[in-house]
């Protein structure tokens, strides 16, 4: 999109997408918005210009479709629920910031190609808070060209561009880094309570791991900002942590590619479903560990 003046419709605000929208709007790129939530909407109605919840419109006037949303199975139903993939002119490129299964990404792909509709996978991290200061880092599968060319619209919400492959390669390394991710924050809830059993304050378990080899941003940051604060608010359910593990340890079984680690956290996250946790924020899930594993 050198040279051409972007303009984005976004499908999907909520704690992810609203930061993400605030930035490409302050950016003067934002067309077009997609929302249910009446609240959510209540934040724009007053912006001038901007298309709000209008296919016809919004879709046929802006070059980039930028998604918000959990999968592409929401992608689906937006594009073909009720044919308004039809609005969307060819050479738009949509960007899923979703967290899929690269092979129904790569699927989605092939189906847009087909309509001359470009197309990128970006797994995210950085957490509605990275969303809402620009500090998001995007893993970007796709062609390299198109990337480049939405790239202006990208840095408007993120500090880091990486392109690791080709289609579906963005979604896979995210899969696999909130694999990692939950993992380590499981096992920092694991030292923490043992070392309180033995008397040690947690404070002092984290300050050491901070100061060592076993520091990592959940004792850097998620252990003082959320769960030693007992502000318990990271801002995402137990049910989306289980999603993303399942998924993952499913794409590495599928391809015969061992994950003992990931079955592991899988399980436990598993467990807090059972227990009826689903819709808790997950930092709370380190005063339910104990009950999780013995369960």
């Amino acid at each position: 999109m050198k040279n051409i003046m972007p303009f984005v419709s976004v499908v999907g605000i909520g704690q992810m997408g609203l930061g993400i929208v605030k930035n490409i709007q302050n950016a003067g790129y934002l067309n077009s918005i997609f929302e249910i939530n009446e609240g959510v909407l209540s934040k724009f109605n007053k912006s001038e210009n901007l298309i709000i919840n209008d296919a016809k419109k919004g879709l046929k006037s802006s070059n980039v479709l930028i998604f918000v949303v959990p999968s592409t199975t929401q992608i689906r139903d937006f594009l073909f629920g009720s044919n308004w993939i039809d609005n969307i002119n060819e050479n738009t490129i949509i960007v899923d910031l979703t967290t899929s299964n690269p092979d129904a990404t790569k699927k989605l792909s092939n189906e847009l190609s087909v309509r001359k509709i470009n197309y990128i996978d970006c797994g995210m991290t950085g957490g509605a808070q990275g969303a809402e200061n620009a500090t998001l880092t995007l893993m970007m599968g796709g062609d390299k060209g198109i990337i480049d060319s939405v790239t202006p619209v990208l840095d408007t919400f993120t500090n880091r561009l990486i392109h690791v492959g080709d289609i579906g390669s963005g979604h896979a390394l995210k899969l696999i880094h909130n694999m990692v991710t939950h993992t380590i924050f499981l096992a920092t809830v694991e030292g923490v309570i043992g070392a309180k059993k033995l008397g040690i304050d947690p404070k002092t378990v984290i300050d050491v791991f901070n100061s060592g080899n076993a520091r990592s941003y959940i004792s850097q940051s998620r252990f003082p900002n959320h769960i030693l604060s007992e502000k318990w608010d990271a801002r995402s359910r137990v049910s989306n942590l289980h999603k993303d593990l399942s998924m993952v340890t499913d794409l590495l079984n599928d391809n015969q590619i061992g994950c003992p680690y990931g079955e592991l956290t899988t399980t436990i996250l598993q467990n807090a479903i059972s227990c009826g946790l689903a819709d808790m924020d997950f930092s709370l899930l380190y005063k339910e560990y104990e009950k999780l594993i013995n369960d």
